[in-house]
């Protein structure tokens, strides 16, 4: 059977789908930078790839083992940065850093301790309002927060996170004017698509729910 794909060509059908056994399962999420405060009271910045949001609160899936998970479980204010897709490369220099001293042992081949995490990739904080981790300028979304719950998840290998959303920092250019929402048109955040990066592609719609103003609306 023919179909028609979104390209307006005509193709074959796929066939049945196959039985696959992915090593990872990151399916397409966004990059956030977590910025977090260590036990010296310097800070800890770190890329992750598994965050949804419920209204105003962030849900966060971290490493059990990790230097972020340490310190919000004592430690609960953070600011969850949105980097764009150009900044991608930001973001994998601080993939294989980790603030955690002595490196855990199954992560030495991996990861090496660095203090400096900011530095490194190298970003520039800037200071939140209401929590004492730092902003990542660069980024054009920061979103400050304090976690509520963090919880281990059924494996053990990973926590969950709760993170209330205290305040939304936006680059203005992104930001329709006078109005308190973000252009979808302007914004685009960056994607880990089975460990690969990539931005968005051209708008395809909108939800019926959509209450983004748009010319003609």
């Amino acid at each position: 059977m023919n179909i028609e794909t979104d390209r307006g060509t005509s193709t074959e059908a796929a066939a049945d789908h196959v039985t696959i056994t992915p090593s990872i399962l990151y399916f397409g999420t966004p990059v956030v930078l977590l910025s977090t405060e260590n036990e010296d009271g310097s800070f800890n910045l770190a890329p992750m790839s598994s965050a949804w949001a419920l209204g105003q609160v962030v849900v966060l899936g971290l490493g059990a083992d990790g230097r972020t998970g340490q310190n919000l479980a004592v430690r609960p204010d953070l600011v969850i940065n949105l980097p764009g897709p150009g900044q991608w490369q930001e973001v994998e220099r601080l993939a294989p850093l980790t603030g955690c001293d002595p490196v855990p042992t199954h992560k030495q081949s991996v990861f090496r301790f660095e203090p400096a995490k900011f530095e490194a990739a190298g970003l520039r904080p800037e200071p939140s309002d209401t929590v004492r981790p730092p902003r990542v300028a660069e980024c054009p979304i920061q979103m400050e927060a304090h976690a509520i719950r963090v919880q281990p998840d059924v494996s053990g290998d990973f926590l969950i996170v709760e993170a209330d959303v205290l305040k939304v920092h936006a680059d203005p250019r992104i930001v329709i004017p006078g109005t308190q929402h973000i252009d979808p048109a302007l914004w685009s955040p960056l994607i880990y698509n089975f460990r690969h990066y990539f931005g968005l592609g051209p708008e395809l719609g909108h939800s019926f729910r959509s209450q983004t103003p748009r010319p003609g609306r």
